[in-house]
């Protein structure tokens, strides 16, 4: 991996929605919850639990993101992710491995409003210059719908 990679790609994101931290908590620490919540993610599979060496639970997966190249060609991308999760309100940090020497840190943070839980996100991800531009871009939209679809599902419940 070249040396001269340029700081990581780190942008924050931020939503309230309509039910408690403990729902909100839940639902986020549950790998399978993904599937849908992020646009890409079609599929999470061996899923294991455990504990780190403070005590935190772990939980380690592989998701599969799925990418429309062109017209009906897909491309599958299978992604390991480590979340390590503190309750009862946080934080939820993921860390993702993929493919082409990407990786991302998603660290998650909840608190109790009137109106719901305040959501807030920060990502940092970092690619080769190759694969920046797309990463950077793919990472915001998909932090963008998560926090529309979470906002979506907790009013749903």
């Amino acid at each position: 991996m070249p040396e001269d990679r340029k700081p990581p790609i780190a942008f924050e994101t931020t939503c309230t929605v309509p039910a408690p931290p403990e729902v909100v908590y839940a639902h986020l620490a549950d790998p399978r919850s993904y599937i849908g919540l992020s646009p890409l993610i079609v599929a999470v599979d061996e899923v294991r639990h455990g504990h780190d060496d403070e005590g935190r639970a772990v939980a380690e997966y592989l998701a599969v993101e799925r990418f429309r190249l062109v017209g009906p060609v897909r491309w599958d991308n299978r992604i390991r992710v480590r979340m390590v999760s503190t309750p009862p309100h946080g934080p939820l940090v993921s860390e993702v491995s993929s493919p082409g020497w990407v990786s991302l840190r998603a660290a998650v943070t909840l608190t109790a409003e009137s109106a719901g839980t305040r959501v807030h996100e920060r990502v940092t991800a970092d690619a080769p210059a190759p694969l920046r531009r797309f990463v950077a871009r793919e990472a915001r939209r998909v932090a963008a719908y998560r926090a529309a679809e979470l906002t979506r599902r907790m009013a749903a419940r």
